[in-house]
């Protein structure tokens, strides 16, 4: 018995023509299911079909239909790749608004998965106008013959601000593997809610400064004198003189004069 319910597979066709010729030559279901090794209620069901249908051959179930033609899927992937930010719910009722058949969220997941679309958070970047990218390409080209002894001597200067309140990021995107960096994935922003911490860092080839990191208040010139330059700045000056370059962006606050 536990080696007949053990055999739970699906027989040839070869097989269920041997099954069914014996049967018609008056065995027993009983014997014919002991010696295909096959459990009883399988040699009784094949029996009845072939009794009722006339064949023994196996039938194969289509499945379930698909909730979306051809057309309705063109349409979703269309959706997501106009708005990236829109959720699969929200394609969802417009698909359904489109087409009068109700649509469900994870319909169009799979849907989108199928073509290699993903929901994945997108990158943010600060945001440059055309004027930043002149002057950055301008500046690459007048130094890209600079040797290492040149480029030890320049102190590459920057603020970071962090976000103190929430911020969960849930926002997400629908896009294909390995084009994160892409522009239309691709959040631009250069300004934070809530209250933050502002941090100043600096680096050279070889060495680094420590970081630093801002009380509450704004940033103005007087303080951005007495909090990096003069701890800061000048001590790098001093170890390797006077000709290093100090690199900071426009900000207002970076301009100030140092008066020694």
């Amino acid at each position: 018995m536990a080696k007949n319910q053990s055999v739970r597979r699906h027989l040839d066709a070869f097989t269920r023509g041997r099954i069914i010729g014996k049967l018609e030559e008056g065995r027993s279901v009983t014997s014919v299911a002991a010696e295909f090794g096959i459990a009883h209620s399988i040699v009784s069901r094949l029996w009845r079909q072939f009794q009722t249908t006339g064949t023994a051959i196996r039938g194969f179930s289509s499945g379930r239909p698909r909730g979306t033609t051809p057309a309705d899927d063109r349409y979703i992937v269309l959706q997501a790749r106009r708005n990236r930010r829109q959720t699969a719910g929200e394609i969802a009722r417009h698909t359904t608004q489109a087409t009068g058949r109700p649509i469900s969220r994870f319909t169009v997941a799979r849907r989108l998965h199928g073509v290699g679309l993903f929901a994945r958070r997108p990158v943010r970047c600060v945001p440059l106008t055309p004027a930043h990218r002149r002057r950055r390409s301008l500046w690459c080209r007048e130094h890209r013959n600079w040797r290492d002894n040149e480029w030890g001597r320049v102190l590459f200067t920057d603020e970071s601000r962090f976000s103190l309140s929430s911020d969960s990021h849930r926002i997400l995107i629908w896009r294909e593997r390995g084009s994160h960096n892409h522009p239309s994935n691709i959040i631009e922003r250069d300004r934070y809610g809530g209250r933050g911490v502002l941090v100043w860092g600096g680096i050279m080839l070889g060495c680094r400064t420590d970081l630093h990191i801002f009380d509450a208040g704004s940033v103005n010139g007087t303080r951005y004198c007495n909090e990096i330059l003069l701890p800061y700045v000048r001590l790098f000056r001093g170890r390797y003189g006077s000709a290093v370059p100090f690199m900071d962006d426009n900000a207002p606050c970076h301009q100030t004069a140092l008066r020694e």
